[in-house]
């Protein structure tokens, strides 16, 4: 199994001068994105891409060692210009196994990466299965509606009560779909899922339980709760 990692943001850290890259956050002394690569190894992964942007190279000299751990990892770098999620991962077209998973660099999901591209590889007439869950506030904004295992309509920024469900933060995703985008455009990920919803190509994969992720101070702590049971001291990866 390949996973992709959209590993470009930023984060704020109390005591830092700067932004530092979501990955290298430390979260209960390890660097944020240890705990993922222990996560995709548990399932089975075994090809990483990072699409990495300022910062990137200070996470290629950390995440090295993970190929200690039998991972192969890669790296596509964005460019000195504004650019999308959707233009990270067109620029790392060439890198790209026929389908992979998709994830996000400062977003850490508790449950089995590759559930999602089993349901991908069971239905040859979708082009991607998306990680959804229920919206944890009826009366919230929500991302999407399904119609069975299928996103019926996906949509950002709205109350509308159809819209019932909310992006997880990973998806299974055959690189056919990204055949037809030219590389350099500038555009964010979910036009493709909403794209793909309109055609019937985009399968929903329900989520057991909530992600947590390192954007605010408050939800590391959330994260850190989480991972107390968990072992971290042994070598970093």
């Amino acid at each position: 199994m390949q996973v992709v990692v959209l590993a470009h943001d930023q984060v704020q850290v109390a005591g830092t001068p700067s932004e530092l890259p979501a990955p290298l956050v430390t979260v209960r002394g390890r660097a944020f994105v240890d705990w993922q690569l222990d996560a995709f190894v548990a399932s089975g992964a075994r090809s990483i891409v990072m699409c990495v942007g300022v910062g990137g190279e200070e996470i290629e000299t950390h995440v090295r060692r993970a190929m200690d751990r039998g991972l192969m990892v890669a790296y596509s770098y964005a460019g000195t210009e504004a650019s999308g999620s959707g233009s990270a991962v067109r620029r790392a077209y060439a890198r790209l196994e026929d389908d992979f998973v998709l994830t996000h660099g400062d977003c850490y999901l508790p449950f089995d990466y590759a559930a999602p591209l089993r349901d991908l590889r069971d239905h040859p007439q979708a082009l991607a299965t998306l990680g959804v869950r229920r919206k944890p506030n009826p009366s919230g904004a929500g991302q999407l509606s399904l119609d069975g295992d299928w996103v019926s309509k996906y949509e950002t920024g709205s109350r509308s009560p159809e819209l019932d469900y909310v992006d997880g933060g990973v998806v299974a995703l055959r690189r056919a779909a990204l055949s037809d985008v030219a590389d350099g455009a500038v555009w964010g990920i979910e036009a493709l899922w909403r794209r793909l919803a309109r055609q019937r190509q985009l399968r929903a994969f329900v989520m057991p339980e909530r992600g947590y992720d390192v954007r605010t101070p408050e939800a590391r702590l959330e994260l850190e709760q989480h991972l107390q049971g968990q072992p971290h001291d042994g070598p970093a990866l």
